[in-house]
């Protein structure tokens, strides 16, 4: 009877420290010290192998024609088709060449600031009057990994997203997320970050990772207590086993 207290005692001790506390689970669980402030959008700056969509607005429609690329009449090709044939590749050498206008540098430029140029230039150069210019990134992507409950790639057209939405696209952590050890995976002008984000604290709202950026991968280990259960329910094999020679060895002895 000791005995089978004793494994029922050594059972509930190891599901008990199985199990995660409401601090392990809860976001933002001081972020009533951040309301009201200055809130801050990423800059992300155009990269090689981007995908740019741009689009040109004038007084006369048919002025802004020839500065727009159409997919019309192409045929029903896949998405990964479409956004080559209405998109401009930015090459290695950062760069597009876009009608009339030939060869724009996009180093160090920000979608906004592209916009920017490319309204001045055609307004300069007398090619427009009063245009007006849209750039979209096509393929921005972020990678999602771990305890999350849908994991993948996730592509956006949004200028600014945070690490919540993109958490949010896939579906939220799942309870065995590890929370306060979330990794972020960055690669910029050929230098690659390795970020650490605690979305259980508000201190991420002021964070350089708070804005997702392109390719970002994103990486959620599992808490402390789903790596127990995952060691416990992985050796239960291995515990029964120990658990019936202990049994049988007290019953041989206590005959």
């Amino acid at each position: 009877m000791k005995f089978n207290v004793l494994v029922i005692m050594l059972l509930v001790g190891t599901l008990l420290s199985s199990c995660a506390s409401k601090k392990e689970i809860l976001y933002l669980q001081d972020a009533s010290k951040f309301d009201n402030s200055e809130l801050s959008y990423g800059t992300t700056k155009i990269q090689p192998n981007d995908i740019l969509r741009i689009t040109v607005g004038a007084l006369i429609e048919e002025t802004a024609i020839p500065f727009n690329r159409s997919a019309g009449g192409q045929g029903g090709g896949g998405g990964i088709e479409l956004i080559q044939l209405e998109g401009y590749l930015v090459t290695n050498e950062n760069s597009i060449s876009f009608p009339q206008l030939g060869s724009i540098s996009t180093k160090d430029k920000t979608v906004l600031e592209l916009e920017e140029y490319i309204k001045q230039m055609l307004e300069s150069k007398g090619l427009l009057k009063a245009p007006t210019v849209n750039v979209r990134l096509l393929n921005a992507k972020v990678t999602i990994l771990g305890e999350i409950n849908s994991p993948g790639v996730y592509t956006f057209t949004e200028q600014n997203i945070t690490l919540l939405q993109a958490i949010g696209y896939a579906g939220d952590l799942t309870i065995n997320g590890k929370r306060e050890d979330i990794k972020i995976i960055r690669e910029l002008d050929g230098n690659r970050q390795i970020g650490t984000v605690d979305l259980t604290s508000g201190d991420f709202l002021n964070s350089d990772f708070y804005h997702v950026k392109p390719n970002d991968v994103i990486v959620v280990n599992p808490n402390d207590p789903r790596v127990k259960s995952a060691g416990f329910i992985g050796n239960v094999g291995t515990l029964l086993s120990v658990v019936s020679i202990l049994f049988t060895t007290i019953v041989l002895i206590t005959r």
